[in-house]
């Protein structure tokens, strides 16, 4: 005999619940909506800035690297550079390399790359729903402070499947791919027309605000306990973004910062991957360099790319498909060259951060680089021992972190590491079980 469900607390009625169905969408998931099936909210203790400014600059190549020309043989400080890192000796005690660490329960091959920054678990399962990512996490606690809270950036993304960028809803945030479009937004002045229509649209964000915040206090007095207390969380979630408006109208009337760079040139085809990297990394470079944002993410989709160009090099072969060599020779070389390009890359852009003093510091002591990718091996799929590169942000780098690459140790640990560097008091991140061991800021 089936057992009838019984309520164990007051539902809203029919009438109440239409009442307040023009904010249903902005409001949290009550109890009394539905009863049996609420989940209990995370308090999320907001930390306080450090007293420099410091970035996070998050890098995920979802092809990775060929695993035995990027993990060095030896751990420590005095490991031997592997193939691919001898690309970036000159910078040697500017970064970490890791092995044998991954994203807890972070499985499904492809799909993980959406959980690069948010080490949410089973990407590939139904029913998945992801959860805030790290560049999200910090822009929400101390976006306000620069002009852009964060950006997103990608290269040939797959448009609305792919993204590192979630917010605490879970939701996708679209990823800029035109470098154009970015420089334009971080450099180039509207007209006075242009920026006071984007105040009167603040404004009637404010307003809107303010008539969903009126509506839902009505709602109070028609539910629970608890769900009173996830209303409060709601208004508290509200006041911080009526702040953040507040901000935005106020960055909306202070000039844009100018810098000797031309506008760059938006390659015309996904042929011109590796030119597609370069500017996005110029244009990281400059949003950090003028202190425009902190928190930065970038999704290289190598599995969404074409046959690439790749100077002198000739390809004959789509990036995706040259990953699953099956130990062909001929692939493994056109991919090699292809790693070889990131690695060059990334060294040009440690060199060009070097180069840029802030109080007189390098900004790469002040940025904290993140290159790496969700798989381990993309010829098998797998998405253990993740090849992971950190660089600068004031860490004690110059070493090799080796790990059980059999039992994984949590890369979230890394990310706590990170947000502590940035001021930010928390201990938990995702699947994290402390910070990063061996890993020391300097």
């Amino acid at each position: 005999m089936n057992t009838p469900f019984v309520a164990t607390q007051r539902s809203l009625s029919r009438r109440s619940f239409l009442r307040g169905a023009g904010i249903a969408l902005s409001l949290p998931l009550l109890d009394s909506m539905t009863p049996a099936f609420a989940s209990v909210a995370k308090a999320v203790t907001a930390g306080k800035p450090d007293n420099k400014p410091r970035r996070v600059f998050g890098i995920c190549n979802n092809l990775g690297l060929l695993p035995d020309q990027f993990f060095p043989k030896q751990a420590g400080r005095d490991y031997a550079l592997s193939p691919y890192l001898q690309n970036l000796k000159e910078h040697r005690n500017d970064f970490t390399v890791f092995s044998g660490v991954s994203h807890p329960d972070v499985d499904g091959g492809h799909p993980a790359d959406n959980c690069f920054l948010t080490a949410a678990p089973h990407p590939g399962s139904g029913g998945f729903k992801n959860t805030i990512s790290l560049d999200q996490y910090i822009a929400e606690r101390i976006g306000h402070l620069t002009r852009f809270p964060s950006l997103n950036l990608g290269v040939n993304v797959q448009q609305g499947q792919r993204s590192l960028a979630w917010t605490g809803s879970g939701v996708l945030i679209p990823c800029e791919e035109k470098p154009s479009d970015v420089f334009r937004h971080l450099f180039m002045q509207g007209t006075k027309a242009e920026t006071e229509g984007q105040i009167r649209k603040l404004e009637l964000g404010r307003s809107i605000l303010d008539a969903v915040a009126g509506q839902a206090k009505d709602l109070k007095r028609n539910v629970g306990a608890h769900d009173r207390d996830r209303l409060d969380q709601y208004f508290t979630s509200v006041r911080e973004l009526e702040k953040r408006m507040k901000m935005s109208r106020e960055w909306e009337n202070k000039p844009k910062p100018k810098v000797s760079a031309p506008m760059p040139l938006d390659p015309a085809s996904p042929r011109e991957y590796m030119e597609k990297v370069r500017l996005m990394y110029d244009i990281a470079r400059l949003s950090f360099e003028t202190d425009s944002t902190r928190s930065i993410a970038l999704l290289l989709d190598s599995v969404n790319s074409p046959v690439i160009e790749l100077g002198d090099t000739k390809l004959n072969d789509a990036y995706h498909n040259l990953s699953h060599h099956g130990r062909s020779e001929a692939k493994l070389s056109q991919l090699k060259a292809i790693d070889e390009w990131h690695m060059k890359l990334l060294a040009n852009l440690f060199t060009e951060l070097k180069n840029v003093r802030e109080d007189g510091e390098p900004l790469l002591d002040r940025t904290m680089i993140l290159y790496g990718s969700n798989l381990g091996n993309a010829n098998t799929h797998v998405t253990t021992n993740l090849p992971t590169l950190f660089a600068g942000g004031g860490f004690k780098h110059g070493q090799h972190l080796a790990f059980d690459t059999e039992r994984n140790y949590p890369l979230p640990n890394l990310f706590v590491s990170m947000l502590q560097r940035m001021g930010l008091e928390t201990d938990k991140f995702a699947s994290s079980t402390g910070t990063m061991r061996g890993l020391e800021m300097a």
